[in-house]
């Protein structure tokens, strides 16, 4: 399924890639497009919403799906 997640904390590459890396960890397979001036994150994934919510909040960033 695809989410789009607004994450108001990512503010640079390094947010992003943090970010990334916690999806990944859910869901290896996982499409991810990260957009840092709009702060938002697209995923493609077979995880539910609230599963990647709470891998992106885990990591240290709020998020809400958009």
């Amino acid at each position: 399924m695809k989410f789009r997640f607004d994450v108001p904390g990512m503010t640079c590459g390094g947010c992003a890639r943090t970010i990334v890396a916690a999806i990944k960890g859910v869901d290896a397979q996982a499409e991810i497009e990260t957009d840092v001036p709009g702060r938002i994150v697209r995923v493609d994934s077979g995880s539910d919403s609230a599963t990647l919510v709470a891998a992106i909040k885990t990591a240290g960033y709020d998020a809400r799906e958009g």
